[in-house]
């Protein structure tokens, strides 16, 4: 992992929403309203928090089609790992572009 993949990684998960709805992803896969609903949060602020999963590479989305012929969007945990010591964050910032650094 980059310095720069890392830092996107530990930024996101700095977040206990999204902490949250990895923890009930891991259990199901779920679409947007159900999550909403499970989480006690706005469908808008939880797309705000999915985005941002999903931009980390932490969660996938694919689309699919209810009975009724209505759009569902699914999402659902992508395998990751991150292992943190000393050494590997040594490491990762030996690849920190100039821009990531500023954050």
């Amino acid at each position: 992992m980059t310095g720069d993949e890392l830092l996107r990684v530990l930024a996101t998960l700095a977040n206990p929403h999204r902490l949250r709805v990895l923890a009930v992803l891991t259990r199901e896969r779920a679409y947007v309203s159900a999550l909403a609903r499970e989480l006690g949060i706005s469908r808008a602020l939880l797309q705000v928090h999915l985005r941002k999963l999903e931009s980390a590479g932490l969660v996938r989305a694919h689309l699919e089609l209810s009975e009724d012929g209505k759009a569902m969007k699914f999402y659902e945990v992508e395998p990751f790992a991150v292992a943190l010591s000393p050494e590997s964050v040594a490491v990762a910032v030996r690849t920190l572009t100039e821009k990531e650094t500023q954050a």
